[in-house]
């Protein structure tokens, strides 16, 4: 499979518990995020986390489905039809 370019944009309710887990699995997958911009406080209680990332949907898969498991936290991603590769 090759990659594609792509975004993952993470909801934060819960930040003071979830932002360590958070910042550990973006940093297992440091080598596919081709950028990050986050607002600490988009509203009260909500943090928003955008990446751009050139992935395979497997991998994408590995990292939305892991976010996804974290109380607090929404996830939602999508990639380029075309791979990075054509």
């Amino acid at each position: 499979m090759n990659p594609r370019l792509g975004f993952v944009g993470i909801i934060v309710h819960q930040r003071g518990s979830a932002a360590a887990q958070i910042n550990a699995i973006l940093h297992e997958h440091g080598e596919h995020i081709l950028g990050r911009m986050g607002l600490p406080r988009a509203r009260p209680s909500v943090s928003v986390i955008v990446l751009i990332v050139e992935m395979t949907t497997d991998e994408l898969g590995a990292l939305t489905g892991r976010l996804g498991q974290i109380d607090g936290v929404q996830v939602k991603s999508g990639l380029a039809a075309l791979s990075t590769n054509t």
